[in-house]
């Protein structure tokens, strides 16, 4: 998987790719990660690419040509994107399940805002999919993107050691995952579970299908309906 993004600030990008997991997916040649800087493409010899908003306002606009001109370059050198996704506050709020469908992409863009956003040309123009990941608003889109970038890249077959430990993730059967223990047995006091201890896998999975589903009632009882 190929995943190529856009940024007026491409250096906040490095560090979460260069280590853990993201690192060794794209040392396996399982991902890759492209990151370019859209002065690349500025309107001129300042690197300007952005502007005032027409009507006024506070707040600079990345502009069109910048934009347009980077993704037409990127999609003649490795082909049309599968998706175009802008990271934006007002976007579809980023779900497992979002997570799931595009990990099964080959070719896909990620458009980082500034400012006060890009052009809604390029919006309509370009853009296949607009994503939040949540009511807030950041001083950019590259940290939403790498969250995004982090949650699929995970899902690619061969990413992860063991492949069934995403699939018993939180939020992949809309629960929340259940209480997970480790050694030793016993801790200031505080012991695990006896059932864990029984090595029987059948009580093993019914428990935690129970414990899963008491802790998505009482924390998440919105993914239950």
């Amino acid at each position: 998987m190929r995943i190529d993004i856009l940024s007026a600030v491409p250096e906040l990008l490095n560090s979460p790719f260069e280590h853990s997991i993201m690192k060794r997916a794209q040392e396996r040649g399982l991902l890759e990660i492209k990151a370019h800087s859209l002065r690349k493409w500025a309107i001129n010899k300042h690197g300007q690419i952005d502007d005032y908003q027409y009507g006024g306002g506070a707040g600079m606009v990345m502009m069109c040509e910048p934009l347009a001109n980077a993704i037409d370059e990127l999609q003649k050198e490795h082909g049309k994107y599968d998706e175009i996704i802008f990271v934006t506050p007002d976007g579809k709020r980023f779900e497992q399940k979002d997570a799931n469908t595009l990990s099964l992409k080959n070719n896909v863009l990620i458009i980082c805002g500034h400012y006060k956003g890009i052009d809604q040309r390029i919006r309509e123009l370009y853009v296949t999919q607009e994503i939040s990941i949540g009511d807030y608003v950041l001083s950019g889109g590259e940290l939403a993107a790498a969250v995004i970038i982090d949650a699929v890249g995970r899902l690619i077959p061969g990413v992860l050691n063991d492949e069934t430990s995403a699939l018993t993730d939180s939020f992949q059967d809309n629960l929340l995952a259940p209480p997970v223990y480790s050694r030793p047995a016993e801790f200031r006091g505080m012991e695990v579970p006896a059932v864990l201890l029984t090595g029987d896998p059948k009580k093993v999975d019914a428990w935690r299908q129970e414990q899963a589903l008491e802790r998505t009632k009482t924390r998440r009882p919105d993914l239950l309906k």
